[in-house]
């Protein structure tokens, strides 16, 4: 190779280095996160019983569907918007969104609570404290994902592993007080000690006042994907809601069963989103010609691996399938080939979905999403008439194809009208 060939690709291998570094940094901070996940809900069912962890479970729930209200209106706007710009840029988005962030857990954390005071009772309790603590809870997830946009995802590592640190006391405590309300301050506090550091780890501090004034100049995409994210997590509750009718509660434990056993995969994908989004976003601003062959390669990647894990899953004996789910695994390996299949198209879609928010698209990621759901209902209960659990699993199989080929029709619509009318450079000032 001579000199100037040398010359030419060594900032291209600085730059597949810089994005290799970057994603690790991604599934270092899921592995962390959902290791911290792990431990408390294995720690609170072990501590308090079946009936106990289900009203434990139940804040865990509505804590998940405020997250994702919180990301569409605070994080997602500023991953897109705010990734790859000058730190000046991204320090004043920052303390604006994660401000937003705070008020969100501001606001619906105050109706859990009133709503928690008027229950009374264990479940009453769970939804006061969960009000409690929701506002650091969202700040510390907020942060995470302000880390990743600015492209220091090690920063974000660090915060979840605090948050574990101040995890292990907490549940301590909390067993000793042996209650659910108990449990869910722990969370919630040790939560807020990790958000807390994230104010030193940034130097920015957030601006609740600026909420408002983020949410009008976000509102494009903030709304939109409040909407996405509504409509991916209720197609989910209705598909198990349903599936629970039709064919029977234990269907439903085999269905989550199948989603144990592709758990790691599952965990790599989540750890993946939280930097898909801000790489896609920088590839636009470098070289925007090559989004869509890094959405390709994102999305194809992502399927492969899932077909290689549900292919191993196959070769694991019954007896130690056995010895992972007990009786639940002779029904959940029967869900493998058909729920590796929906993972796979599902992570192929994802490549599409990253290239839409890089690109600002709320309104074609909206609709792809949309669609996605309504075929995952359709096909996750329809195939539950037709043919119980297993056609269920297929049914979604189905409809995670096709919905993974929706986005890749609205990822490609973007594209060729970002090519016949170049937007003008977003102000990130």
């Amino acid at each position: 190779m001579t000199t100037e060939e040398e010359t030419a690709t060594a900032p291209a291998r600085s730059v597949r280095r810089a994005v290799v570094g970057r994603l690790s940094w991604g599934l270092a901070d899921q592995a962390a996160s959902s290791m911290s996940n792990f431990v408390v809900g294995f720690y609170v069912a072990r501590s308090l019983g079946v009936t106990a962890f289900g009203v434990f479970s139940l804040a865990w729930v509505t804590y998940g569907v405020v997250l994702g209200a919180s990301r569409g209106l605070a994080t997602d706007p500023l991953v897109v918007r705010f990734s790859g710009v000058s730190h000046t840029a991204w320090r004043g988005a920052a303390a604006r969104s994660t401000g937003a962030s705070l008020a969100v857990g501001a606001a619906v954390g105050a109706v859990c609570l009133l709503v928690g005071l008027a229950l009374g009772g264990g479940v009453g309790s769970a939804f006061a404290c969960l009000g409690v603590v929701l506002p650091g809870l969202l700040l510390q997830d907020a942060w995470r994902f302000a880390f990743f946009a600015a492209g220091a995802g090690r920063k974000a590592f660090v915060n979840d592993l605090v948050w574990g640190a101040a995890l292990v006391p907490a549940l301590l405590v909390a067993a000793r007080v042996d209650s659910v309300a108990a449990f869910v301050l722990a969370w919630g506090a040790s939560a807020a000690v990790a958000a807390g550091y994230g104010l030193l780890q940034s130097g920015v501090r957030p601006r609740p006042a600026g909420a408002r004034g983020w949410l009008r100049e976000q509102r494009d995409l903030g709304y939109r994907y409040l909407v996405e994210n509504g409509s991916l997590s209720g197609a989910g509750q209705l598909r198990s809601y349903g599936l629970g009718v039709i064919v029977g509660v234990g269907a439903v434990g085999a269905v989550r069963g199948a989603e144990l056993l592709l758990g790691p995969f599952l965990a790599l994908l989540m750890g993946l989103s939280l930097v898909t989004v801000a790489e896609a976003a920088r590839v636009l601003r470098r070289a925007p010609h090559r989004l869509g062959r890094f959405c390709l390669l994102l999305g194809g990647g992502q399927a492969v691996a899932a077909l290689l894990w549900g292919a191993a899953l196959l070769l694991v004996p019954d007896r130690l399938g056995e010895l992972v789910l007990g009786g639940v695994w002779p029904s959940a390996s029967e869900l493998i080939v058909p729920a590796t299949l929906g993972v796979a198209g599902a992570g192929l879609g994802t490549g599409a979905a990253a290239g839409l928010r890089a690109l600002g698209a709320a309104r074609s990621s909206l609709r792809a999403q949309l669609f996605a759901s309504a075929c995952y209902v359709a096909g996750g209960l329809g195939g539950a008439v037709l043919a119980g659990t297993v056609g269920s699993a297929w049914g979604v199989a189905a409809a995670t194809a096709a919905g993974s080929a929706v986005w890749w029709l609205q990822l490609r619509s973007a594209l060729r009208e970002r090519h016949r009318n170049p937007i003008p450079e977003v102000r990130t000032s």
